[in-house]
């Protein structure tokens, strides 16, 4: 205290003291503040004000780095409880301040008043009055008012005894400082990521900060999970040099933060470095940094940010579209495409790679799309084995490539995808050493099918890995955290390229153009009848080459009955010119094949090892599908099979509008043959699936299903009523229901759908049946209103159709039926199905459905599972269907599953369980 006074004593009085205002940044200790005035074109001004004649215990000082002989000092008695009191007084609010002493080392010592002017609180005399400080009585003037007050307050504390004044000492007070922790990863574990008080000690730079974590004092470094702000670099000599805005982003920071009340979230430590959230009353200080343009996300630690990855990007997003501050110079990835090529609606043609497809525009345009931000799975050892092996072929020889593509091609071929583009990458030349080759522009895109994000899904399942970018490159997608997310949950449980497990290998023997391989084959595919295959390739169109799952083999196949026209070619001598009408016939075959899972039967093989026969798809012989689109004629081998008399109808039919197609029938004359006469075939299932979506399931196992081919439609049609009927409101009480009539209904969910009046008990409860989704609603009158012309079903019909299951019968037992009702409803309600109906009913169509995925049947999976029992119908062509349910009924009785869990109950004691045969 000695020295403080005669430094006091030696310092030059301020003649006329001149009030001044700022805003505490900081609380030092007790008895000092940084005030920081208002700005002038530049960073505001700060001063250290120190309170006149009292004095405070000092703070705990850790000692100096890399010095040995020096030591911590820790805190003198109330010291931070001094420093506590002024902090939450006076941190962040307005104070007026007077100088009255400057020191010549700078030093300045005066009154600080909370508020505007000195009528407010004297700082000094509230420390003082709590015994947070003591009074400097040496040099004092007796005739000096505020001097006086300051020496009878502490008199009265001293007699009541507070603070440093209390009984004790004071050793309580002294905080057990922890200037380090010992494994902070266990340490930042075991708070398990729940919000801990901290108090903001000291700002680095915008995203990183010193606090002290409370109640145990640890002094700690944290830096903001997920973001980056600019920051200040040090250079050789000492002297540090700002990035661009690092001074306005801590001051940003410091402005909000220092010495403020927070809670931090601990969320990770990796590389001893503490990653968490810091929230703040008034808001997270993480979005606001990005929000206002001050930092940039980071990928390495955005894993960990646990308030929701989404919301940093969007904060993001937003500075960039604004382009503030760091962003001032940003042009977005696709800032010259117009909404419609940026995103749109497009149908999946071709799996090129496992992150590569080719979609066909609504123009008819096709178009080359790469997923956004995944690498395929790669083969390191790739360029050795192109060595050793001149028939390489990655598809099957890197591992999970089959995996990957089989993945995409299963779910998205001929399916209707969401496109939105993230970014176009430039073409690249080849370098002179070949190190990175040349690859043309890459339109990427995040693609997604009913919700579902198809490059996220092939991440999750190990079958592609996430690109890791710099940090200023800004093309990726716009998913890209959700793609670093599942590829975090793969890698934990091991899946496809993170396993530890052995590789698939997939020994496939390519056959095509090998008459000796192929001749070895041929008895097995002819005697093998119907066989599955995969059409891998289109040549022509009506030369493919496919992939025969069973037998695991590559043949080349050639289209029995038909010859089309030619494509070009390379020959001896020359380029082959390509015949009229080649290049159609052959995109006509990639649409309605390629990729697709097919049957078919081998009949015979060329001397080049061809194999020629006949190929379907979905009940459809792409034979005759040619000939009808008038792209092929007629080979004489079709005079073998029953197709002949179909294909020359189908000639004849074209013959009479050849002109107007300009297609290959435009010449043709009928010649005149001898009658063929017509073979009679006993009639087959016909199974002509197609998507459904799956509505409404009723307590007798009926269901409604939607056609997906008019849900645009239907969505078109409901986003234009609900337009039409909020820009003019029905008035309440106008309609009058009657028994038959359509209407529009508001449903729970507040919105308006088509419905029909199915009965009329009271106006308080009318029965409606919803028409485009099959549900059923008791309604008060009040909610329904007449349905506008426009929106009728002339305009567009009711889409709700409602089927049963075929081969199934419903057990009568409440419990037994509610069993397989929850189960379907547990399965397919609200989902995309594939159906076909079977045989007519006598109030709606009997139908069977796939799951679109597996193409599992779902009747027959309800009859395995013992849930229903199978109805036997006597039609030649369901006996196969019929005989296969059978089976699985037989099945599920030994299993004594469900319902036959007490043996077969349709005998004598049928009756007594409820059932009927």
């Amino acid at each position: 205290m000695a020295s403080a006074v005669s430094a006091q004593a030696q310092a030059n009085p301020v003649s006329v003291p001149t009030l001044q205002r700022g805003i505490v940044k900081m609380v030092l200790s007790g008895c000092a503040v940084i005030v920081r005035g208002q700005p002038r074109g530049g960073p505001p001004p700060e001063r250290q004000i120190n309170l006149s004649n009292v004095r405070a215990g000092a703070l705990a000082r850790r000692a100096a780095q890399g010095q040995t002989e020096t030591k911590d000092t820790p805190d003198e008695p109330w010291a931070f409880q001094a420093r506590e009191f002024l902090r939450k007084k006076i941190i962040g609010k307005e104070v007026c301040f007077t100088v009255e002493i400057k020191t010549p080392q700078g030093r300045e010592y005066g009154m600080v008043y909370l508020g505007k002017d000195t009528s407010g609180e004297n700082i000094a005399e509230s420390l003082v009055a709590e015994g947070l400080a003591t009074v400097r009585r040496e040099g004092l003037r007796g005739n000096n008012p505020e001097q006086a007050r300051l020496c009878d307050l502490e008199d009265q504390a001293k007699a009541s005894k507070k603070g440093i004044w209390s009984e004790g000492g004071g050793a309580h007070t002294i905080r057990d400082l922890k200037y380090s922790i010992e494994n902070p990863r266990n340490f930042v574990d075991s708070h398990h990521q729940k919000p801990v008080n901290a108090i903001i000690e000291h700002v680095r730079d915008g995203s990183v900060v010193r606090a002290l974590l409370l109640p145990d004092y640890y002094l700690v470094t944290v830096m903001l999970s997920g973001v980056k702000c600019p920051t200040f670099k040090r250079e050789a000599d000492g002297t540090e040099s700002p990035e661009p805005f690092a001074a306005e982003a801590k001051f940003f920071t410091e402005s909000r933060l220092l010495q403020r009340d927070v809670q931090i979230i601990l969320e990770s430590c990796p590389n001893q470095i503490i990653l968490g959230t810091i929230l703040h009353p008034n808001g997270n200080i993480t979005e606001l940094l990005l929000k206002e343009g001050f930092a940039r996300c980071v990928d390495w630690s955005m894993a960990v940010y646990t308030q929701g990855a989404e919301k940093l990007r969007a904060a993001e997003r937003s500075a960039k579209e604004r382009k503030v501050r760091i962003w001032k110079d940003y042009v977005a990835p696709t800032a010259n495409l117009d909404q419609k090529d940026r995103q749109f609606v497009a149908k999946v043609m071709q799996v090129v790679n496992a992150d590569a497809i080719v979609v066909k525009l609504n123009s008819g345009e096709y178009k080359t799309i790469h997923l956004s931000s995944i690498r395929p799975p790669r083969n390191e050892g790739e360029e050795k084995n192109k060595d050793k092996d001149k028939r390489f072929r990655p598809l099957y020889d890197i591992p999970y490539m089959f995996e990957a593509r089989e993945f995409l091609r299963k779910k998205l071929i001929g399916k209707k995808v969401n496109v939105t583009v993230d970014y176009i990458r430039a073409a690249t030349t080849a370098t002179e050493t070949g190190t990175i080759p040349a690859f043309p522009e890459r339109t990427c895109a995040t693609v997604t099918i009913g919700g579902i994000n198809i490059a996220e899904a092939l991440v999750s399942k190990g079958l592609a890995t996430v690109i890791r970018y710099r940090q200023d490159d800004d093309q990726r997608s716009s998913h890209y955290d959700e793609l670093l997310a599942a590829e975090a949950r793969a890698i934990k449980n091991g899946k496809g390229l993170h396993s530890k497990k052995e590789v698939p290998i997939h020994r496939v023997a390519d056959i095509s153009g090998d008459t000796q391989k192929a001749k070895q084959f041929l008895p097995f595919l002819q005697r093998a009848g119907r066989s599955e295959a995969v059409v891998e390739y289109v040549f022509s169109g009506s030369r493919l080459k496919l992939y025969m799952p069973k037998e695991t083999c590559l043949i080349t196949f050639l289209l029995a009955g038909i010859e089309c026209p030619r494509s070009s070619r390379n020959i001896p001598g020359g380029m082959q010119v390509a015949e009229p009408f080649s290049e159609e016939a052959m995109l006509f075959t990639k649409e309605l094949v390629l990729q697709r899972e097919v049957e078919v039967e081998v009949e015979s093989m060329d001397k080049a090892g061809n194999f020629i026969g006949w190929l379907h798809i979905e009940g459809v012989n792409l034979s005759v599908a040619l000939v009808e689109s008038a792209l092929s004629k007629v080979h004489f081998t079709a005079e073998r099979k029953c197709v002949l008399n179909r294909i020359w109808s189908l000639i004849k039919r074209h013959s009479l509008r050849g002109k107007e197609l300009g297609c290959l029938w435009a010449n043709y004359e009928e010649k005149p043959t001898e009658e063929v006469a017509q073979l009679s075939e006993e009639k087959e299932r016909v199974a002509n699936y197609r998507p459904v979506y799956v509505t409404e399931i009723t307590d007798t196992l009926h269901f409604y299903t939607q056609d997906v081919e008019t849900g645009a439609q239907l969505e078109n049609l409901m986003e234009t009523m609900r337009a039409e009927i909020a820009a003019q409101p029905p008035v309440e009480g106008s309609f009058t229901p009657r028994r038959g009539d359509y209407c529009i209904a508001k449903f729970a969910d507040g919105e308006w759908y088509r419905a029909r009046v199915e009965k009329v008990e009271s106006a308080a409860k009318v029965h409606v049946f919803y028409i485009d989704y099959g549900n059923r609603e008791v309604v008060s009158s009040t909610r329904l209103a007449a349905l506008p012309p426009a929106f009728s079903t002339r305009t567009l019909p009711a889409q709700a159709t409602e089927y049963t299951f075929a081969f199934i019968q419903v057990p009568q037992d409440e419990d037994a039926r509610a069993d397989v009702v929850d189960c379907v409803v547990r399965d397919i309600q609200n989902t995309q199905c594939l159906l076909n109906v079977e045989y007519g009913g006598a109030s709606c169509p009997h139908v069977t459905l796939q799951f679109t995925d597996s193409k599992d049947d779902v009747g027959l999976g309800l009859v395995k599972e013992g849930l229903v029992m199978v109805e036997v119908r006597k039609e030649k062509h369901l006996q196969k269907m019929v005989t296969e349910y059978l089976n699985g009924q037989e099945s599920a009785k030994s299993a004594r599953l469900n319902i036959w869990r007490y043996g077969d109950f349709r005998a004598d004691d049928a009756d007594e369980f409820g059932y009927s045969r």
